[in-house]
C-alpha cells in the first residue's frame, strides 16, 4: 500500500505543478498504524514531487490506543508537527456505545504523553450521545481544557444506517438522539470555550489564535486539495474526484499505471451551493459581493431573497457586506444553508 501511494503521488504531481503545498494531512482510516519509516517515506515522496513550503502543517490522525510512548517520541523527532487525536469522550460508557477500541484511561494517558512532545494538538469530542446528560458533557469539556491543548473539534453524533447503534435504537435498547439536548450541549460548549480564549472559527472547530487547522481552514474556504490513497477525495474548484474505496482494486489499478478515480464536473449551481454551505459554517461567512462577481447578479438576488426570513429571525446577520450565522443560528446552520441552496434559479425568482 505504501508503494502504491508513493506511485500515485508521482502520477498526480502534475495536478499541483508550480503550486505551493502548505498542509499535508494523514487522515481517514488509521494512519497511525504506519511505522515511522513508512510515514517518512510518504512525506519524502511528497517533498520530492511537489513544491512544499519550508514549514508545512503536517497532521497525523490517531486513535488513543494506537499511540505508544515510543511512537509519540519518534513522531516528535520527525516532520509531523500536529496531532489530531480521536478521543470522542472521557467516559467509558460513551466509548462503548460508540464502539470505540480505546477506553477513557487510554485517552487521558495518550494526551498526557502527547503534550510532552507536541505543542499543536487537537482532540475530537462528540456531543448528543444518547444518555449523555449536560453534566457529563460539561465534564468532558472541562477535562479537555485541563490538558491545555490549543484546538478542539466537536461533532454532533450521527447515526449511520446498518450499524449496531442504529439497530439498538430501532429496537429501543438505546434511546434515540435528542436534538434539543444536543443543541443545549453545543451552545454551552461554545460559550465555555470562548471564555477560555478559543475562537469558534468553523461550526465544529475551536482553536486558540495561531492554532486554527490550516488543513480545515483551506477545506472550508474552498481551496484546492489532492487526496491520495483508497477512498481519498480531491477538489480543484471546478471538479470533484474520489478514488475507489476497495483496497485491492486500488492496488491493482495503480499497479497497472491507472488512477482509480471517478471525476464529477461541478455545475455553476453545484459550486454556488457548496460556496454557501462552506462559507456559512465559518467565521469568514459569505461576502455578498463575491456571490455577485463569481456567480452573477441573479444568484446574489436569490441568496438575499432566501436569507430574508433568517435575517428576520436573528439566525443570520449581515456585517460589512458579509452574510454570517449568529450565535443563535450556528447550531442550525446546515439546515439554513440547505434552504439557501439553488434548485431552479428561474422558478425561484418568479
Amino acid at each position: 500500500m505504501v508503494r502504491a501511494i508513493k506511485k500515485e503521488l508521482v502520477m498526480r504531481s502534475h495536478e499541483c505543478k508550480g503550486e505551493a503545498i502548505h498542509t499535508i494531512y494523514f487522515g481517514g482510516g488509521t494512519p497511525s498504524l504506519l511505522t515511522i519509516g513508512e510515514s517518512d517515506q510518504l512525506l519524502g515522496s511528497v517533498r520530492a514531487n511537489y513544491k512544499v513550503v519550508q514549514t508545512p502543517e503536517v497532521t497525523l490522525e490517531a486513535n488513543p490506543d494506537d499511540l505508544t510512548p515510543e511512537q509519540i517520541t519518534k513522531l516528535a523527532e520527525g516532520p509531523v508537527n500536529r496531532l489530531s487525536i480521536g478521543v470522542q469522550s472521557f467516559f467509558d460508557s460513551d466509548l462503548r456505545l460508540m464502539n470505540r477500541a480505546h477506553n477513557a484511561l487510554e485517552a487521558r494517558a495518550c494526551i498526557e504523553m502527547a503534550t510532552g512532545h507536541f505543542d499543536n494538538i487537537s482532540i475530537d469530542l462528540i456531543y448528543g450521545v444518547p444518555g449523555m446528560d449536560s453534566t457529563r458533557w460539561q465534564q468532558n469539556i472541562e477535562e479537555a481544557l485541563s490538558f491545555n491543548i490549543p484546538h478542539i473539534s466537536a461533532y454532533a453524533l450521527t447515526v449511520e444506517p446498518k450499524t449496531a447503534l442504529k439497530k439498538y435504537m430501532d429496537e429501543g435498547i438505546v434511546p434515540g438522539v435528542d436534538d434539543k439536548a444536543a443543541g443545549e450541549q453545543f451552545h454551552w460548549m461554545t460559550a465555555r470555550l470562548e471564555r477560555e480564549g478559543f475562537v469558534h472559527y468553523e461550526i465544529s472547530n475551536f482553536g486558540k489564535p495561531g492554532y486554527f487547522s490550516r488543513n480545515n481552514t483551506a477545506y472550508w474556504q474552498g481551496k484546492k486539495y489532492v487526496g491520495i490513497g483508497p477512498s481519498a477525495h480531491s477538489y480543484d474548484g471546478r471538479r470533484r474526484g474520489w478514488n475507489v474505496r476497495n483496497n485491492l482494486k486500488y492496488l491493482k489499478a495503480i499497479g497497472e499505471g491507472k488512477i482509480p478515480m471517478e471525476v464529477e464536473e461541478l455545475s455553476k449551481k453545484d459550486r454556488y451551493n457548496e460556496y454557501v454551505m462552506m462559507g456559512l459554517r465559518t467565521i469568514w461567512g459569505l461576502p455578498l459581493d463575491s456571490i455577485a462577481s463569481e456567480f452573477g447578479e441573479m444568484y446574489h438576488k436569490y441568496l438575499l431573497l432566501q436569507a430574508e426570513k433568517y435575517l428576520q429571525q436573528g439566525l443570520l446577520h449581515i456585517d460589512n457586506g458579509t452574510l454570517l450565522a449568529t450565535k443563535k443560528g450556528k447550531f442550525l446552520i446546515d439546515g439554513i444553508a440547505a434552504d439557501l441552496f439553488l434548485l431552479n434559479l428561474k422558478e425561484s425568482l418568479e
